[in-house]
């Protein structure tokens, strides 16, 4: 055999007997299932020493039956508490090796010793008891294999230390039964050690393979764990998604039942995002949302005592969970610090833009005793905030949960309403305002319900807008209004609003337009005046309908400018023909220099842009004189007259040409 092989096969040999340290999952597993079995090695070696010692009490010395068993067995019973104490330690890979490596060479003296006292007492002894010193040996070296199967190497070292000096020690003997023993135990501990390399084999491939399914699990909770935090977190701002925060809210609801305590829901709407989505491109409203959501986040991170969850809920709605028994102060505390933020200005390349944010809050236990309702009443205080205090917060009270009861009957009963009969036309003058001559009539609806008596255009228009009524309301309307104006005469124009709704609906204006070409009034009469609110909802769709109507002859005012988002980009972008300036800036125009300056600035805005200035809430001489002299074009308000119905129009009209014929003045058309 040439000297390279011979080499080859004495490393191979050796590896046998070695504790294998490449392998730490091995490694590991043998140490587990070694400590749990090394215990019975040790009771078989007490149990089989302690009853030959007994066999040989009488005739051998009593070193060799007393003295050394027992130390013997101290030593095994020293290391049988050592390695139960080892179950309950934890312990690095180095140290589990170095533990293995020590038994492993352990072996070989407690084997020798045991093996030399056998051979010891084996002369002492009659037939009999010299045949139990050579069972002794078999069963023992049987079990210490069976034992240490976990431990090849160890195994492998207690068969050659005990079965080849047996055998020899036996074959010298003579002794034809002892010499067919040891034959018999060299067989069947060959056999032992065949079983012990198959069942280690297999004992390191299940280690491997259970590693290699560790690994395959890990990996599969690795990928569920991902999906289900990307089922659950917004893409674009990286923030928990609407998902993510119910789940929360139900989970906070829970413990704040549990316990008896506080717990908020906040929903926060970004008002004037939509403009800059309109006029920056959605790549940049995409960016304001982002810087939104993360200087909202670090307001709610840093809010304390109270634990604050965040979530994008969609769009520019973003929803609050406030844990830890929050107050009222709490939550306006909160809310300040929010708006605060989103107010700062949001520097994006070249443009610069700003936003407020308006907020809702509801508490448990005081508004809901649901998460689900808890939600709503958040929603309807956001809504009420959106309404009547935009850019503020509000919480949840009694009154807004009067006003949810109030809009849910006026909701079930304009279901039912019968508008011909309900719902009534009433007419205010636009005035110009040089001549104080009417120039045309804004139709304004109101609802006298069988149930609720009169019900202001405030509190139905909205119920209409939600119950999705308000098309067919506004068809119903305009029917009416434009049959009415037919009876005017033909200078005199017709103003009527329309909703959001009405101009950004999917099907388009159609019905509109074939109710104006089956009127029979003249669509350069009319007017129609529409919100920038209404604008805003769809910009696009509510541009292509103001052209169609635009293009038909029909005359289009922008409503209540100033109080929506005002956006000049409407103006510039939209085919306008009048600008309807509201009615807060006039009330104090006289005392208050900023409405001054603002309604001068808008109507040299309109002188510039030749677009009429509509001016609405006039209620004294005095606002008219400043009005006219800061060269507004058309006057709206109580100072004229209050609206009216139908069947006076025609008395007024005439008194006011009386009036006029009277004074000399000349009738503008």
């Amino acid at each position: 055999m040439p000297v390279a092989d011979l080499k080859s096969h004495l490393a191979a040999a050796t590896r046998l007997f070695r504790v294998p340290a490449d392998n730490p999952d091995l490694t590991r597993a043998q140490f587990a299932a070694f400590s749990k079995q090394i215990p019975l090695l040790y009771f078989i070696l007490i149990s089989n020493t302690i009853a030959v010692a007994y066999t040989y009490v009488n005739v051998a010395p009593d070193w060799l039956t007393l003295i050394v068993p027992s130390v013997l067995a101290v030593l095994a019973g020293l290391r049988t508490v050592w390695w139960l104490r080892q179950r309950r330690r934890v312990r690095s890979d180095a140290d589990i090796l170095s533990n293995l490596r020590a038994t492993n060479w352990l072996t070989l003296p407690i084997g020798a010793g045991f093996t030399a006292w056998s051979f010891a007492l084996y002369p002492y002894g009659d037939p009999f008891a010299k045949s139990q010193v050579a069972f002794y040996m078999a069963v023992t070296v049987i079990g210490c294999i069976f034992t240490l199967m976990h431990l090849r190497s160890a195994a492998l070292i207690v068969t050659l230390i005990v079965d080849v000096p047996y055998v020899l020690f036996f074959f010298a003997t003579g002794e034809p039964t002892l010499k067919a023993i040891a034959v018999n135990n060299l067989l069947v501990s060959g056999a032992m050690v065949t079983v012990l390399f198959i069942y280690y084999r297999d004992f390191a491939d299940l280690v491997a393979s259970r590693k290699s399914l560790l690994a395959q699990q890990a990996a599969t909770q690795a990928l569920s764990d991902e999906n289900f935090r990307l089922a659950n977190l917004d893409t674009l701002t990286e923030l928990p998604n609407r998902r993510r925060f119910f789940a929360e809210l139900s989970s906070a609801f829970t413990d704040a039942e549990r316990r008896n305590v506080r717990v908020a829901v906040g929903i926060i709407d970004l008002d004037g995002f939509k403009p800059i989505n309109d006029n920056y491109g959605h790549s940049v409203g995409d960016r304001v949302l982002i810087e939104a959501g993360r200087r909202i986040r670090e307001v709610c991170e840093g809010f304390g005592p109270q634990r604050v969850e965040f979530a994008r809920l969609g769009g520019d709605e973003f929803g609050l969970i406030v844990c830890g028994d929050p107050d009222d102060v709490d939550l306006m505390r909160l809310g300040e610090r929010i708006g605060g933020q989103v107010k700062l200005p949001y520097q994006l390349d070249t443009a610069h833009t700003g936003l407020s944010c308006s907020i809702g809050f509801a508490s448990f236990p005081d508004s809901a005793t649901t998460s689900e309702a808890l939600y709503e009443c958040a929603d309807y205080s956001l809504y009420h905030a959106k309404r009547n205090l935009r850019g503020r917060t509000v919480i949840f009270s009694s009154e807004l949960e009067a006003e949810i009861r109030s809009r849910g009957v006026i909701e079930n009963l304009l279901r039912t309403a019968d508008f011909s009969t309900e719902m009534d036309l009433v007419f205010q003058p636009i005035v110009d305002a040089m001549s104080e001559y009417t120039a045309g009539f804004e139709v304004l609806a109101r609802w006298h319900s069988t149930r609720l008596g009169m019900v202001s255009p405030a509190d139905f228009i909205p119920a209409a807008e939600r119950i999705g009524l308000i098309r067919p309301l506004t068809q119903a309307l305009l029917v009416r209004a434009l049959a009415i104006a037919r009876t005017w005469p033909d200078h005199v124009r017709l103003s009527f609003n329309l909703s959001a709704h009405d101009v950004c609906a999917a099907e388009g204006i159609l019905p509109l337009i074939s109710i104006i070409e089956k009127s029979g009034l003249p669509p350069h009469r009319i007017d129609f005046e529409i919100t920038e609110t209404a604008v805003t909802f769809d910009f696009v769709r509510a541009q292509q309908s103001i052209a169609t109507l635009k293009a038909m002859g029909c005359g289009i005012s922008l409503d209540d400018f100033g109080t929506g988002y005002s956006s000049l980009s409407h103006v510039h972008r939209l085919p306008l023909d009048k600008i309807k300036v509201d009615r807060s800036f006039v009330a104090d125009i006289n005392e208050n220099p900023v409405s001054h300056k603002i309604i001068k600035s808008l109507t040299g805005l309109c002188d510039d842009m030749e677009i009429a200035c509509v001016v609405e809430g006039v209620e004294t001489r005095a606002q008219l004189d400043s009005l006219r002299r800061l060269g507004c074009d058309f006057i709206q308000g109580y100072y004229f007259a209050k609206p009216m119905p139908a069947d006076a129009i025609g008395d007024y009209l005439a008194k006011e040409g009386q009036g006029l014929e009277g004074s000399g003045a000349k009738v503008v058309a």
